[in-house]
């Protein structure tokens, strides 16, 4: 059996594994890829419990739909896409803007890496991530999914329509208005003087 750059076994092996009844197996996905659900799901719906919470649904479901995961695009991508489905059925629950801002979740902080480590420098850093989580809350969910997914997530177009069976054109369309309210909303928080 081939192993994968790091003497692992690949996704698709996992699955393969999986759907055989090892439970280990399953173990090993979830292990390889729970932070990046949870960091998505935290940044669709903006409170760390809860995404915590998505995430488990997302594998409790993917864990029952195994059967139905057709390796002709990669177990990632759908898995993102259970997740952003979850996500947006929490969100139409919940309805956009009632969920809380988690602002003890300090990952995203992460972001802003620097060699001059003084506390003002990274008082004012921490406040920057933290004025951007909340301006990514503030999109509208479309937008927020597809900047999310392209921005943060770091996926291609192609990933992305196969995540929310959107077309690529109406993708982008989407993530450059979002850029664009996130950009309009960051000016306006540090104007030109």
């Amino acid at each position: 059996m081939p192993l994968d750059r790091q003497g692992e076994p690949s996704d698709a092996q996992l699955v393969a594994r999986s759907l055989a009844q090892d439970q280990a197996a399953f173990g090993q996905l979830i292990d390889r890829h729970a932070s990046a659900i949870v960091n998505l799901s935290y940044r669709m719906v903006g409170n760390r419990a809860e995404a915590e919470d998505l995430a488990q649904e997302t594998f409790l479901a993917a864990y029952r739909a195994l059967s139905t995961f057709r390796a002709d695009s990669k177990f990632s991508t759908w898995l993102y896409r259970i997740a952003t489905n979850k996500c947006k059925d929490w969100l139409r629950v919940k309805r956009p803007g009632q969920g809380q801002y988690d602002l003890d979740a300090d990952e995203s902080l992460d972001l802003y890496v620097t060699e001059d480590r003084t506390p003002e420098v990274l008082l004012s850093r921490q406040q920057v991530a933290q004025e951007l989580e909340q301006a990514i809350q503030r999109l509208p969910p479309l937008y927020r999914e597809a900047f999310v997914l392209k921005h943060v997530e770091g996926l291609s177009y192609e990933e992305m329509e196969d995540i929310l069976g959107v077309s690529g054109d109406t993708l982008k369309m989407r993530v450059y208005k979002g850029r664009v309210q996130l950009s309009r909303e960051l000016a306006a928080l540090n104007p030109i003087r």
